[in-house]
């Protein structure tokens, strides 16, 4: 699981390897450069503030650093130091393990995952997830496929998940009932008989499901667009 310090030490190695403050990257990225401020890292009744996907998408993008190179950043040991004659700046040496990636529709199918919302069976694609195996049990990647999500998800954006996370509100989840229907959304609001769920497309409406009804939930922790 990737925590809220790995997150912004990493955005702060990424502003360093660029001779950037956090108000710098942001700027450089597009974003109010206030975005990466220490002081907004924490809400002022102490909840912790995440950046978001999009704001590190665009991260990503203005600096040409892939997400395997930004979380690389996030290892104890990652340095500065410069990188030896004759390596590509900001290459590091591979750290990913191979994780399943399943489509939506396989997700909504049966017989592809155990109670516990894991993939069953073996002969899945895979996709490269740069964390120990020891930081990445049980997480596996989904593929969007149509435009329900959109504009936050698009077709052949890979989601990582986590199912048997905590959730809590607002966080972005996949829901699978017991129907087979599969999707993403925010959380919005849990009780002990049901779960709020905010469309991440307006032209979607928002659901309310029964607990009984819901096959399993796994938190989205990565959004690869």
């Amino acid at each position: 699981m990737l925590s809220h310090n790995q997150i912004w030490e990493a955005l702060d190695r990424l502003a360093e390897r660029h001779e950037l403050t956090p108000s710098g990257l942001a700027r450089r990225a597009g974003l109010d450069p206030t975005s990466f401020n220490k002081s907004k890292r924490l809400s002022a009744d102490g909840r912790l503030r995440w950046p978001s996907t999009e704001s590190i998408a665009k991260v990503l993008d203005a600096t040409g650093a892939s997400m395997e190179q930004f979380m690389a950043f996030m290892r104890p040991d990652a340095g500065l130091s410069k990188q030896p004659a004759g390596q590509q700046e900001n290459a590091f040496p591979p750290q990913g393990s191979s994780i399943p990636l399943l489509g939506f529709a396989q997700a909504g199918a049966g017989g592809f995952f155990d109670d516990g919302g894991f993939p069953a069976g073996q002969g899945w694609d895979v996709v490269e997830f740069p964390a120990a195996p020891s930081q990445k049990a049980g997480v596996y990647a989904l593929e969007v496929q149509g435009e329900s999500m959109m504009p936050l998800y698009r077709d052949g954006d890979v989601l990582i998940v986590e199912p048997g996370a905590q959730v809590r509100r607002n966080d972005r989840v996949v829901v699978r009932t017991n129907e087979g229907e599969v999707m993403a959304k925010v959380l919005l609001r849990q009780s002990p008989r049901s779960i709020e769920l905010l469309s991440l497309n307006p032209e979607h409406p928002n659901r309310t499901l029964e607990l009984s009804d819901v096959d399993w939930i796994a938190r989205i922790i990565w959004a690869s667009q």
